[in-house]
């Protein structure tokens, strides 16, 4: 006897910037939830079979079958148009695009030269707009089956608060931010949502970049993680479970908005901790 068919099933999934972290476990749920998912990144390590180094590849219960890589480097319009049609082709169309694509800066106003200034705006905010604007044409497609289609950018808490060291990173997060409530007043009338996650400092392997880059890694980690109520970095599992649940036809209501994933970071004022404790 048969159950209930899964959230996604008949839905399909390009998720940019899917090798890894928050990327690679949004594909790995949606696919599990019954979507058809393709990654598009600019090195996929197990597209020509192999696992991804550092993890057990696509799997951890996902098929890497179930995962349909694509090659391009969102800063390359033609390259992206091409990926985003072999992944319709392969997929059957795509109802769910999810822009997670993006690289981080450090640094203050001073510190990030021009050309980092436009090499981070280039991926972090063109990507989106590239990838997007060449999955449109599909979106609306997906609309004429299925009634809706859903864009999901990665942002950050970045966009929202003031970050220390982060002034490059924070500029292209906000831009996001602002892009989807654009976004979002020009599509809701051919009933394409546009929403976005604003994720704390996540557990991914670009933080872990970052840190090694510190002059006391440790010292870095334990500092990002008090500086979230919880007390601890945010998991690429929990941003992708809010991703799947903005993609989903159950949040038809949803679009216009961001949903925090911070550890409460942008809401709650705590005090400092009692040290009798």
């Amino acid at each position: 006897m048969s159950g209930p068919p899964a959230e996604f099933d008949g839905l399909t999934a390009l998720v940019t910037g899917g090798a890894s972290g928050i990327g690679l476990a949004t594909a790995r749920l949606l696919a599990a939830r019954g979507a058809r998912v393709a990654i598009l990144d600019r090195v996929i390590p197990w597209a020509d079979g192999g696992r991804a180094a550092g993890t057990d590849g696509p799997g951890a219960g996902t098929d890497a079958g179930a995962l349909h890589p694509v090659i391009a480097d969102v800063t390359d319009d033609q390259a992206v148009r091409s990926a985003v049609s072999a992944a319709a082709s392969a997929l059957g169309g795509i109802d769910i695009l999810v822009n997670n694509a993006g690289i981080g800066a450090a640094g203050t106003v001073e510190d990030n030269d021009d050309d980092e200034w436009r090499h981070v705006l280039d991926v972090n905010l063109l990507g989106a707009v590239r990838v997007s604007r060449a999955a449109l044409p599909e979106l609306r497609r997906a609309v004429q089956r299925h009634g809706q289609a859903v864009i999901i950018h990665t942002c950050s808490i970045a966009a929202t608060a003031g970050l220390p060291q982060r002034a490059l990173y924070s500029a292209s997060k906000g831009a996001i931010y602002s892009l989807t409530l654009a976004m979002a007043a020009d599509h809701v009338r051919e009933h394409i949502r546009v929403v976005c996650v604003t994720p704390g400092t996540a557990d991914t392997p670009w933080v872990a970049r970052l840190l090694d880059a510190a002059p006391d890694p440790e010292a870095e980690r334990a500092a990002l993680a008090a500086r979230q109520p919880t007390g601890r970095l945010v998991t690429a599992d929990e941003v992708a479970a809010a991703i799947a649940y903005l993609a989903s036809p159950l949040a038809s209501g949803v679009t216009g908005m961001a949903l925090a994933v911070d550890g409460g970071m942008a809401g709650l004022r705590m005090r400092p901790p009692d040290p009798r404790d």
